[in-house]
């Protein structure tokens, strides 16, 4: 029995031995880093990522070392992890001297498909080449490529996160087929050291880096400094936010940003304050796939915050060309169509500063002089084409407010103020509750674009009341003499056309436009010129101009496939009456106006012929219709002018039985009697 005790005594003494001389050799070869089973570790993490890894430089006698407590530890002299099988770089991640820290865990979720964790990355040097491409694949998704091929795009987007993370020198390339992105940036760690001067805090854990490249069709320039590394580049719950400086350029636009930013990679939050510029809003919006209007050159600077999908910026001030403005939005990404929600004010708006919005040059932009090669364009109205695409890119509700919109150099007074609801919905934008007021008058209606399709479909509906022309246009005379014309208009225009640009629509006007002038009065210079009244005209250039009171100013235009025709074109006064026909052509932009005068008065030198206004907009000319059958033809053009009088004046009357009863209905009366008398006249011998 001793001897059965003694034998068992034995085997538990070699069993001992042996398990002691294997957890000494599994100690030594943790110790040592497992040398052998480097090749194997390569292989292991080659069929976990399905991407080739090498752990060992092929020319070089140092050795990778593994160990497994813990988690899996690599310290390489040399690590590749290599590019998948679309792509042309020769890898996606080169590391010299590194070491890398993965859990079993994350191993496990990288193999189906989850972006990658590591837990520690360090390295002398450190290149990455990031790639994506449109259907989705991007280098950074591991796992077996054929799944690749249906990964989300939000799935793409998730980038590698690191724990913690040295570099001593660093080179990132970025190429994004969706974003159009092609970036190639530099970058130094300053973990735990002395951060460079600047704004950021002298002792912080830092990181700098530079990039450049292009970002849609701008070529982009950018510097980065910030007061961590590690909390940066986390994407979990636990991301802490890190104070962050930005400058960017892109293209002609550039862009600061102090704040803080959570998870860099995605910028899940950020919150600080900015300032952009550049030549155009919508340039500044074309990266972030914000529509924003084609403007003139711009400064915008303000703050923002952003949680997760959502955008909030406020803007205390804005600069564009000329016009001040004061905003706060909201950009909500997380719509399948993105939503631009919020308002718009200033103290100041310059028409002339929108001009882009409609094909058109900004003040601050003036064409280049024409050369002998390229003859200069006859066409006036702008013609640049719209960007269609842009409308249905994103929705938008916002309020819009200006206390003063100057028009132009040729109005005297501003809209002051100006309201409206701008709303884009499904590719079509409309501004709606449009109000405004001026020299004592207002102006109200809707506008509509709608670009669903190839061609844009524009209508507006607007009504105008009360405008005091004498103060609304600028109409300073030499020597202080009275305005050319005063009184209150009142209308309505009703329009719609079709095109690719603000030329197009125009050139395909279909509708209507009334209006008619109420207390009015217009120089009596003026109504002897358009009469070419020589006689009376110096008569009143000797004695001095005075206003004639209008009984009667009517207008009402109708558009035909972008041809402007009076139906009836009437100005009434003591002295003489002014007919008018013809066509206005938003096509061709030429103009074919003849104008019969009427003289209550007798001139020995009075041409009563009609005056002829034709040819192209920017160079029209004046002339009178000559030959004997002139004065013949003034009366049967008369004629043919008062049937639209008669079915209008009804509408637009203006007069009253304190004025002396219905003006416009004596004038008609009156002028079929001189129609009727002129036409019967023979006509003279030459």
């Amino acid at each position: 029995m001793n001897h059965h005790a003694g034998r068992k005594r034995k085997v538990w003494a070699v069993a001992t031995g042996l398990l002691a001389l294997f957890v000494g050799v599994l100690i030594a070869c943790e110790v040592a880093g497992w040398p052998f089973l480097a090749a194997p570790v390569q292989r292991a993490l080659s069929n976990t990522l399905q991407r080739e890894v090498q752990l060992n430089d092929a020319g070089g006698a140092e050795r990778a070392t593994v160990r497994f407590v813990g988690g899996l530890k690599v310290k390489v002299p040399q690590l590749v992890i290599a590019a998948p099988q679309w792509s042309k770089r020769p890898f996606f991640l080169q590391a010299t001297q590194a070491e890398m820290h993965l859990s079993y865990g994350d191993l496990w979720r990288a193999r189906r498909g989850a972006p990658l964790d590591i837990d520690l990355l360090q390295a002398e040097r450190l290149v990455v080449h990031a790639e994506r491409l449109l259907d989705g694949r991007a280098s950074w998704v591991f796992g077996d490529p054929a799944k690749q091929k249906t990964a989300t795009d939000q799935r793409a987007l998730q980038l590698p996160t690191v724990g913690e993370l040295r570099v001593l020198q660093g080179e990132l390339s970025f190429v994004d087929a969706p974003l159009k992105a092609n970036i190639t940036a530099e970058l130094q760690l300053a973990e735990g050291t002395l951060a460079p001067s600047g704004p950021l805090p002298a002792a912080v854990q830092g990181l700098i880096a530079s990039a450049r490249g292009t970002y849609g069709q701008a070529k982009l320039t950018a510097s980065l400094r910030t007061a961590g590394v590690t909390p940066l580049l986390r994407s979990d719950a636990q991301a802490q936010a890190v104070p962050v400086v930005l400058e960017l350029k892109a293209g002609k636009a550039a862009l600061t940003f102090d704040g803080t930013v959570t998870d860099l990679f995605k910028l899940a939050n950020m919150k600080g304050a900015f300032r952009v510029s550049g030549p155009s809003l919508a340039a500044a919006g074309d990266p972030l796939g914000v529509t924003l209007p084609t403007t003139g050159a711009f400064v915008l600077a303000g703050r923002i915050v952003k949680n997760g999908g959502v955008w909030n910026v406020v803007t205390d001030d804005a600069t564009v060309g000329s016009s001040k403005l004061t905003g706060a939005m909201t950009y909500d990404t997380r719509p399948a169509v993105p939503m631009l929600s919020g308002r718009v004010s200033g103290p100041k708006l310059l028409l002339a500063d929108l001009a882009p919005t409609i094909g058109g040059e900004p003040d601050a932009a003036p064409a280049p002089p024409a050369s002998a090669s390229s003859p200069r364009s006859a066409r006036v109205l702008p013609d640049k084409e719209f960007d269609l695409p842009s409308l249905r890119a994103m929705n938008a509700n916002v309020l819009m407010s200006f206390d003063r919109v100057e028009l132009g150099s040729l109005f005297a007074l501003p809209l002051q103020p100006l309201k409206t609801h701008l709303t884009l919905q499904d590719g079509t934008l409309r501004l709606s509750d449009l109000v405004a007021r001026t020299a004592d008058g207002n102006l109200a209606g809707t506008v509509v674009l709608d670009g669903t399709g190839k061609l844009a479909l524009w209508r507006a509906d607007l009504r105008w009341s009360g405008v005091k022309l004498e103060e609304w246009l600028k109409q300073k005379r030499a020597g202080g003499g009275p305005p050319y014309v005063s009184g209150s208009l009142v209308g309505r225009a009703s329009l719609k056309g079709q095109g690719r640009s603000t030329a197009q629509i125009l050139g395909s006007l279909d509708g209507t436009i009334t209006t008619s002038l109420r207390n009015g009065r217009v120089s009596h210079l003026a109504i002897e010129a358009a009469g070419i009244d020589i006689a009376e005209a110096l008569g009143v250039l000797i004695k001095g101009d005075d206003l004639l009171p209008v009984s009667c100013g009517l207008a009402d235009m109708q558009a035909t496939q972008g041809v402007l025709r009076p139906r009836a074109l009437v100005v009434d006064t003591s002295d003489s009456t002014v007919w008018a026909d013809g066509s206005v052509s938003l096509k061709d932009e030429t103009l074919d106006l003849r104008a019969v005068v009427t003289p209550k008065d007798f001139s020995p030198l009075a041409l009563r012929t009609p005056l002829i206004v034709k040819g192209p907009f920017k160079d029209p000319r004046i002339s009178v219709e000559k030959g004997p059958l002139a004065r013949k033809l003034a009366g049967a053009v008369l004629l043919a002018l008062l049937n639209p009088l008669a079915a209008l004046v009804p509408l637009v009357d203006t007069g009253g039985a304190e004025e002396g009863g219905d003006t416009c209905a004596q004038l008609l009366a009156r002028a079929r009697q001189a129609a009727r008398d002129k036409a019967q006249q023979p006509a003279r011998k030459p």
